[in-house]
C-alpha cells in the first residue's frame, strides 16, 4: 500500500503556501491559470502524462491476444488499472515527494518517445503527445503498437477548481482500438481531488466514476472512493464488467486498491480468478531523444532550464526561466492575432464530431464527451512525413487540406492564410 504520510510545507515556504491557499480560495475559474509557488512545481510537463498509459507494454497489448471479447474486456480493465498507480502517486519510486503542479504546456508543445521490444515479443510502442489547445488547455495523444495492431488515441482536458479542496475534472476520452478484432474501447478518466490542502500535506485521491465500453458489447463501470473515516483505507475502487443492458447481473467484479492490490471475482462461479498487485509491476522506461537532438517545441528541450532550476530548488531561476517561455508564447499569440495567422497542429486534425465515441457513450450515466478543447484525430501520414524528414510531402499535405502555406518560426509551426 502506498505510504500517504506527506511532509508538510517547509518553514521557509509557509508564507508563500498560505498566500497561495488564499488565492485559490477566492479565485473564480480554472486554477491551472494561477501561478503556483515554485516549490510546488513538478519538473514535468502535462504533455508527458500520456506516458503512464503504456509503461507496461505487455499489459497494453495483452487484450489483443485473446479470442474472447469477454476476456478482452477483463484484460483492458487490468491494463487500465495498472496505469493509475504512478500517475497519481504523491511520491516517485525512490520515495521522494513529487511536485504536485506540473508545467502547463504551450500551444504546439510536443512530447515523443517509444518503448522498445522487451525481447518477449511485445514489439515497439510509439507515443506522440501534442498540446492542441491552450485556452482551454487540451493535450491530444496517440500510442500505437503496429506489430500487435493496438492503438490508443485521445484527448485530455484538465479543469481544476476549488471547493473546500482542489478538484480536477479530466474532460475528454480515449479510444483503444484492437485492429485484429475490429474492436474499440471507449475509456474515460475519474476526477481527482487533492487532500491535505490546509495542512500542506498534499495527496491526490480519485473519486466518482469512470467507464470502459467495448464495441463488442461489454461495459466496465469503475467507482472510486477516497480514504474513509471508518475503514481508513485510501485509493479504493470497485468495478463491474457486464454485458450491455445487464448491469444488474455482472460477469466480473474487481475490488481493492488502485495503488496496491485488488482481486477479480467471476460472479457466475463466485471464484477469485485474478489477484493483482500494482506495486509488483516494473515500469518500462520510455526511450526519448537526447535533449540536444530534440526540436525546440519538444517538452524536455523547451523546459530544460526550468526543470533544472526546479531540481536545484532555485526559486529565482525557476521564475526567470519560466517567465521567458511564457512571455515568448504570449508574443507569438499576439503576432498571430495581429496578422491573421491560424495555428496548424502538427500531428492531429480537428473534427466536428466523433461518431465512434458517441455510439459507445450512448446510455452511460452522467457521461459527457465534451472536452472544451475540441475533438482531435491522429494524422498518421503527417507523423510519418515528419519522422522521415519529408518536409515537401508535409507541405503538399497542407496544401491539399486548405489554402494555407506552412512556415516555421522559432521552431514553432504556424500557418498563414494566402489568397487563392
Amino acid at each position: 500500500m502506498e505510504n500517504c504520510t506527506e511532509e508538510k510545507a517547509a518553514p521557509q515556504h509557509k508564507s508563500a503556501w498560505f498566500g497561495f491557499i488564499k488565492s485559490i480560495a477566492t479565485f473564480k475559474g480554472d486554477l491551472s491559470t494561477l501561478t503556483a509557488p515554485p516549490f510546488l512545481l513538478s519538473p514535468q510537463s502535462i504533455d508527458e502524462f500520456p506516458v503512464y498509459w503504456a509503461e507496461h507494454p505487455s499489459l497494453f497489448i495483452a487484450p489483443t491476444k485473446s479470442e474472447s471479447a469477454e476476456e478482452r474486456a477483463l484484460l483492458v480493465l487490468k491494463w487500465f488499472m495498472s496505469t493509475l498507480r504512478w500517475q497519481h502517486s504523491a511520491r516517485d519510486e525512490s520515495g521522494k515527494k513529487k511536485g504536485m503542479k506540473p508545467l502547463n504546456p504551450f500551444l504546439g508543445e510536443c512530447f515523443m518517445g517509444s518503448w522498445e521490444d522487451d525481447g518477449e515479443g511485445t514489439g515497439k510502442t510509439d507515443l506522440v503527445a501534442e498540446q492542441v489547445s491552450h485556452h482551454p488547455p487540451a493535450t491530444a495523444y496517440n500510442i500505437s503498437n503496429e506489430k500487435h495492431g493496438v492503438q490508443l488515441q485521445g484527448t485530455i482536458a484538465p479543469q481544476s477548481y476549488f471547493s473546500s479542496t482542489v478538484h480536477i475534472e479530466r474532460k475528454g476520452y480515449s479510444l483503444l482500438t484492437l485492429s485484429q478484432h475490429n474492436e474499440t474501447h471507449l475509456i474515460t478518466m475519474p476526477p481527482i481531488h487533492i487532500i491535505g490542502i490546509m495542512s500542506g500535506s498534499l495527496n491526490p485521491e480519485l473519486s466518482g466514476t469512470s467507464y470502459i465500453r467495448s464495441s463488442s458489447g461489454f461495459t466496465t463501470r469503475i467507482s472510486y472512493s477516497s480514504k474513509g473515516w471508518i475503514s481508513g483505507t485510501p485509493n479504493t475502487f470497485s468495478a463491474t464488467i457486464y454485458k450491455d443492458g445487464r448491469e444488474s447481473t455482472p460477469i466480473y467484479k474487481a475490488e481493492g486498491q488502485w495503488s496496491g492490490e485488488f482481486n477479480v471475482k467471476d460472479m457466475r462461479s463466485g471464484k477469485c480468478i485474478l489477484q493483482f498487485d500494482a506495486n509488483s509491476l516494473k515500469r518500462k522506461s520510455l526511450k526519448v531523444q537526447p535533449v540536444e537532438q530534440q526540436k525546440e517545441y519538444e517538452s524536455r528541450r523547451a523546459w530544460r532550464h526550468v526543470t533544472r532550476a526546479i531540481n536545484e530548488n532555485d526559486i529565482i531561476k525557476i521564475g526567470k526561466e519560466k517567465g521567458k517561455i511564457e512571455n515568448e508564447q504570449r508574443e507569438l499569440r499576439r503576432k498571430e492575432m495581429a496578422n491573421g495567422i491560424v495555428w496548424e497542429r502538427r500531428f492531429f486534425v480537428k473534427r466536428g464530431r466523433d461518431e465512434v465515441a458517441e455510439r459507445l457513450a450512448k446510455g452511460l450515466e452522467g457521461l459527457s464527451l465534451e472536452s472544451g478543447g475540441g475533438i482531435w484525430e491522429w494524422d498518421n501520414e503527417r507523423y510519418r512525413a515528419m519522422e522521415s524528414g519529408d518536409t515537401e510531402r508535409m507541405r503538399r499535405m497542407d496544401d491539399m487540406k486548405n489554402p494555407l502555406v506552412t512556415r516555421w518560426e522559432s521552431g514553432v509551426m504556424v500557418t498563414e492564410v494566402i489568397s487563392v
